[in-house]
This record gives C-alpha cells, sequence and structure tokens, in this order.
C-alpha cells in the first residue's frame, strides 16, 4: 500500500495497517502499523460481515465508528479470499484518508456530533467481480477536499487487498487450502494459551489509574478517565466506571477505540513474541459504561476519540505501574496531535512527534510518535513540494524533557508559514494544561503550546490565515523517571554538550555544576 498511495500521510507517514481473516473475521495475523486500527479490526471486519455478503473481486468500504471503526477518515477495505475455488477467508486494511469532508479540512472539525465530521460509510460495495463501481466512487469524491489523492489512496487499499490474496494464494500452493487453514487456526489457539500464560505470571491484585484532557473543545471541564485493573486467574479484567459522561464535542471513543488502548498496552506488557491475532484479542476483556466517553453513542462525534485513547493508555499506564513499576514508562507526550490545512483544492493532514516517557534503565527517546501513534515523519521537502507552505522551523525543543534519573524524551516544534490566503488550520489535540506524568520521583514533561502568529490558540478547533501567517506547533515532553538529582552527572553533562538541555536546567534540576 505504500508503495502505490498517493498521500504523504500514507506513503510516507505510513498511516495504516492491514490483516487476513478468516470466514469467521477473525484476525489470522496482522501488522502495520496503528494500534488503533489494528484492535478495531477486531470487531469492524465481523459486523461489516454481517450485512453484506462478498464474492469473489469484490470489495467493500466501511468507516462507521458506530459499527466497529475508529473516527471516519479511518476507511476500511474488505475483500474476500477464495484459494482453489473455495472461500478461505478475508483481507482488509484501514488507511487513514487525507480528507473525508466534513466542517474543516482534513475532517478536524470542533463538532458537537459525527454528522459534521464527514461522510459516513456503511459496509458499501466499492467494487464487484473487479470492476470498480464508479458511481460510489464519485459520489465519495465529490465530498472530499482532495478527490485526486484519496483516490489514488483507494487504489492502492484496493491493490493491497490483491496482494494479500495473492499471498495467500501461494501459501496454498506450498502448503493445501487445508493445511493453511488448520495451521492458521492452531496459530490462533497457540497464541491464546501463551497469552494465557504470560498473563498468569503478572501479580495478582486490583489497581487503580487516571488520566484527564485539558477540555472538551467548547469550554467544558477536564474530561476524566477513570480504570480499574483486576488480575486474577489468568485473565485481566479493565472496568472503566466512574469515567466521565460522553461530551456534546468530538472528544469521545466509541468501544472499539477502547477496546484497541486496551490491547495495546496488554500487549506492551507481554512478551514480544506473542502474535497480535484473534488469540490474542480474545483474552483482552473491557467494562465501559454505555454513552461514556470511552463506549460513546451515536451520534457523539469521535474525530478527538485519538486523545480520548491517549488518555486510557495514561490511565492503565498509572494503574500497571503500581503492580509493575519496573516495566511501566513515565506518561510519553500524550497526545496524537491531529493537526491539518486545507485550502481550494487541497488538504494536509500529519501529527507531529514528541517525547516518550522515560523509564527503568532508559532515558524517553526524542521526538518519537508514542503509544497509540505510530506513524512515520512527513518530510519538510514533500510537504512543501506539493502544498503552498513553508515549513521555517522543525527541531526539538531544549528543556522540554521531564526531568529524571531516567529523563523523558523531548518535543518538538514545527512552524508552517503559509503562501496565499485562504487556507484554514485545523487543531484537534491536548496537553496544554495537563502535562505528561513522572513516574517513581520523575518530574512532569513541559506540555504543548500552539500559537497562530506568535499568540497562543486553543488545542481544539480552526484558524483562518492569512498570505503569509504562520502557526507553531510545540508538542509535549515525555515524562522522567526516578529522582533527577540521582541521574548520572555525565550523561546531563552530555545531553548539555548535545543543546537538548540548558546550563540552568543542569544546575537547578538535576544538581549538575557545568563549565
Amino acid at each position: 500500500m505504500a508503495r502505490s498511495a498517493y498521500s504523504t500521510n500514507i506513503k510516507t507517514r505510513k498511516d495504516f495497517s492491514c490483516a487476513l481473516l478468516d470466514l469467521d473475521g477473525r484476525i489470522l495475523a496482522q501488522s502495520f502499523a496503528q494500534p488503533a486500527h489494528l484492535g478495531s479490526l477486531v470487531s469492524l471486519v465481523p459486523r461489516a460481515l454481517e450485512r453484506v455478503r462478498l464474492a469473489p473481486g469484490d470489495a467493500i468500504l466501511v468507516n462507521d465508528p458506530y459499527h466497529g471503526a475508529v473516527h471516519l477518515n479511518d476507511v476500511c477495505a474488505i475483500s474476500p479470499v477464495a484459494l482453489d475455488g473455495a472461500p478461505f477467508g478475508y483481507v482488509a486494511n484501514i488507511a487513514h484518508w487525507v480528507d473525508i469532508g466534513g466542517a474543516a479540512p482534513a475532517s478536524l472539525p470542533l463538532s458537537r456530533e459525527i454528522h459534521q465530521e464527514g461522510v459516513i460509510i456503511p459496509p458499501t460495495f466499492v467494487q464487484r467481480g473487479g470492476q470498480t463501481d464508479h458511481n460510489v466512487l464519485g459520489l465519495i469524491l465529490a465530498n472530499v477536499r482532495a478527490p485526486h489523492e484519496v483516490a489514488g489512496d483507494l487504489r492502492a487499499q484496493l491493490a493491497a487487498n490483491a496482494a494479500g490474496e495473492a499471498g495467500l494464494a501461494v501459501l496454498a500452493a506450498r502448503y493445501g487450502r487445508e493445511d493453511l487453514a488448520v495451521y492458521a487456526h492452531a496459530l490462533l489457539d497457540y497464541t491464546e494459551r501463551r497469552t494465557a500464560a504470560a498473563l498468569g505470571e503478572l501479580p495478582e491484585g486490583r489497581w487503580e489509574g487516571e488520566d484527564s484532557l485539558d477540555d472538551d473543545g467548547w469550554g467544558g471541564p477536564p474530561v476524566r478517565i477513570r480504570v480499574a485493573v483486576t488480575v486474577a486467574g489468568g485473565r485481566v479484567t479493565v472496568d472503566f466506571a466512574g469515567t466521565d459522561a460522553q461530551r456534546a464535542s468530538p472528544v469521545n471513543a466509541t468501544l472499539a477505540f477502547t477496546f484497541s488502548a486496551v490491547a495495546f498496552v496488554l500487549k506492551c506488557l507481554l512478551p514480544r513474541d506473542i502474535d497480535p491475532n484473534d488469540g490474542f484479542y480474545r483474552m483482552v476483556d473491557i467494562r465501559a459504561p454505555e454513552g461514556s466517553v470511552v463506549n460513546a453513542s451515536s451520534p457523539a462525534g469521535v474525530v478527538g476519540g485519538w486523545e480520548v485513547a491517549q488518555r486510557v493508555v495514561g490511565a492503565l499506564f498509572r494503574a500497571f505501574a503500581q503492580a509493575l513499576p519496573e516495566r511501566v514508562p513515565a506518561g510519553s507526550k500524550g497526545i496524537i496531535g491531529n493537526l491539518g490545512f486545507g485550502g481550494a483544492g487541497y488538504a494536509y493532514y500529519e501529527t507531529v512527534a514528541g517525547g516518550a516517557g522515560g523509564a527503568l534503565g532508559v532515558d524517553g527517546q526524542d521526538g518519537v510518535q508514542a503509544d497509540m501513534t505510530n506513524t512515520e515523519n512527513a518530510p519538510v521537502e514533500e510537504i512543501e513540494l506539493y502544498h503552498p507552505v513553508r515549513v521555517t522551523r522543525y527541531g526539538l525543543i531544549p528543556d522540554s524533557e521531564g526531568a529524571g534519573r531516567w529523563r523523558g524524551g523531548l518535543g518538538v516544534v514545527r512552524e508552517y508559514r503559509f503562501l496565499r490566503p485562504g487556507a484554514t488550520f485545523s487543531f484537534m489535540t491536548d496537553r496544554v494544561k495537563i502535562p505528561p506524568w513522572g513516574l517513581v520521583g520523575g518530574l512532569p514533561a513541559r506540555p504543548a503550546r500552539f500559537l497562530h502568529n506568535g499568540r497562543p490558540v486553543p488545542s481544539k478547533g480552526q484558524v483562518a490565515l492569512e498570505q503569509g501567517d504562520v502557526v507553531t506547533v510545540e508538542t509535549p515532553g515525555g515524562g522522567g523517571y526516578g529522582d533527577p538529582r540521582q541521574r548520572d552527572p555525565e550523561a546531563v553533562r552530555a545531553d548539555l554538550r548535545g543543546g537538548k538541555i540548558s546550563a540552568e536546567r543542569a544546575r537547578d534540576v538535576y544538581g549538575v555544576e557545568t563549565p
């Protein structure tokens, strides 16, 4: 998909995920790259298959968050696989389209309900018998701001599914269709046994955690995520009782999104070689109150659900840190940082990296996507080549780390200067007021900041741009782990020489005098 997509977001930032599934829609294998996509496929594909019947050469699209998807930009393509003339399963992928319509460029509006966020696609045939339905395609493209890129990305999704089907045919030719199915399902059972054994090695007990968004974008109070984790009998139950009710705003997550965040945290705590297939996912047990920000009901807006999912991860890590402090990092940048801009005939979307949290024995990485985000960097040259903008500043922010014995990573500054009038810049992010947290005596990181021509703007909403306007994005660092005064003085001096911290910070926070 990356080799044939059109948009920077998919071909370069790799904002997509792929999976192979059996006839019941159970995930046999998946890879690359977004935890939210991967977890949502668990419910999205089976629910879509309940509503349509697919034949060879068919393909459907679906993005409806209230039928298992994440948010409207994340469009899933599902195709059937037949081997030796008999049905075998399905191939599916999710790709984040740069725009899906709605009230703001990149489909990042400060919404009150989902209908303001773009085109909702129930399971809909886009291909039958190998032929594209151009009526459906035309309807979709008439409602997006970047039809050329969206059309190219959709073709890439269909081509990727065809490549997945061809790959399964190669395996069937090698092992035989029936044996391939036997091996696939044996792998699921093996993964379940491995997962149960690994969960059984966790300390038993009950722990609580909490994290909050700054606000809901409409002046409401912080959005609180509360979680109780119970480990017993080789299973983990995650209960979100006490979490805030859904808001009339975009900061809501569907149950599929919350499931993805919980699965991500558990995967982080278990051995790396446990495969992310149905054998793992069937062990994830969550309880989320219906109508809450972690299990929103239609028609609540969900484009800001990414920030809710990041807080779910934070709350879970804070709970698990009480049982496994040696395995849990301090808070990461804690935002996906959805950003986009657009004008007449174009739209652009990206998320900007930040700091990862420090952990026992290791500093947090500088300038990376952390937690539920796993996209890559969008090169300045590519942004400038295709859009009327110049990136005038891009780099790490000194002194933005959460200080600790093992410090957090540094946040990132990205500055855009617009060359034409008539553009709009969209923010759907957070962590301006509540910074990423430290752990075991570590300090919180520097929070985010967003500026328009040097003046602070809210983390959620839009600003209209004139020619020459400058938008500055400063992402949070990662929280620190352990007492900063116990940090190795040589590590402090190395950070100073590298321009990552100032002499004042080395002296005042870490207690290290420098020449």
